[in-house]
């Protein structure tokens, strides 16, 4: 390992990773020789070079082109970090050269967002008003991809839906309660509790079978003895949700519980009074084990922290507000 490293270092060349980008895009030498501005010899040769140094071929020829091999992907993966990483130094450079600040990108589940993320961005802004922010909202598992290349610098989600959850380091936040809800225009419930069986007859919005919220309501559906819908409507879209939901009343979906109040205040949803039997899932800071995060970041995680500490507080430690002193009866 020590000697690969030495060599890597010795002998590696910006250029040659970004041949690499550009194979895994364009599958063939020549259109990536051209998309780098480079003679074909010279990218054969820059690719012998690199194979060279890794002492195995990254890529396997076949009637589709040239396609990356196991190693091959773990390469590329890497060199599309460093790229991001090399893209951002010069990003971050530049604005602070010009007097905006630095950039941070941050990725957030749909239910950490209201409560959560939002307070922590806007105590970050006023603080650092010429710092650029990006906030990513998406599953879990799609921003663990982003995490992996760059574009994120942290995300609030979880870790343990990634295939090696090690590569990680994850700081839990808080729990995702969540709520059954239909459309405002849905009639009025007519008993303080309902059971998912009473629901036979809506039809239920749900998210794609891949997200972790449809195994939820898969196993709420086991443990009341029912089985799943056959005729669901599937989206990871909180607007779809909402918009499908106010258009029908015969519609029912599953919403995080903080997600779900935000359009209950704005009478777009009802609650429906389900009580979910699976425990709350826990979603938390995920950042790439041994990476540094830039002030900015820290920061924002700092901020998030003493949010969350301060929403926890129990109510009896917050101060109680002073009574009014009794009045004196007047003398008859």
């Amino acid at each position: 390992m020590k000697n690969t490293l030495n060599v890597l270092l010795g002998k590696l060349r910006m250029k040659q990773l970004q041949l690499l980008i550009a194979l895994d895009h364009q599958k063939s030498l020549h259109k990536a020789a051209g998309l780098m501005s480079m003679t074909q010899s010279a990218a054969s040769k820059a690719l012998q070079e690199l194979e060279s140094m890794f002492e195995a071929p990254l890529f396997e020829r076949s009637k589709s082109g040239m396609i990356p091999n196991q190693l091959g992907h773990c390469v590329i993966r890497h060199a599309r970090l460093v790229a991001t990483d090399l893209t951002a130094l010069c990003q971050d450079v530049a604005e602070i050269r010009s007097g905006r600040g630095g950039r941070l990108a941050i990725g957030a589940i749909m239910g950490a967002i209201p409560q959560c993320v939002i307070p922590a961005v806007n105590r970050l802004h006023a603080g650092h008003p010429n710092l650029s922010i990006e906030v990513v909202e998406d599953t879990s598992a799609r921003m663990l991809a982003q995490l992996d290349d760059g574009r994120l610098d942290l995300m609030i989600g979880r870790a343990a839906v990634a295939a090696d959850p090690s590569k990680y380091q994850y700081r839990p936040l808080a729990d995702e309660p969540l709520s059954v809800v239909v459309g405002y225009g849905h009639p009025p419930l007519p008993r303080k509790e309902v059971k998912l069986g009473d629901l036979a007859d809506h039809r239920w919005v749900m998210y794609p079978s891949h997200m972790p919220l449809h195994a939820l309501l898969e196993r709420e559906m086991d443990l009341a003895g029912l089985t799943m819908p056959d005729n669901p409507i599937s989206t990871a879209s909180t607007f779809v949700t909402v918009a499908l939901l106010q258009s029908r009343a015969d519609l029912v979906s599953l919403l995080p519980t903080a997600i779900a109040e935000m359009f209950i205040r704005q009478k777009m949803l009802r609650a429906v009074p389900v009580k979910l039997k699976s425990p709350s899932q826990t979603f938390g800071v995920v950042t790439r084990k041994g990476g540094v995060l830039s002030p900015p970041a820290e920061r924002f995680v700092e901020l998030l922290r003493q949010h969350m500490k301060m929403r926890d507080e129990p109510d009896m430690q917050k101060p109680k507000p002073k009574r009014a002193p009794a009045t004196k009866r007047k003398a008859a």
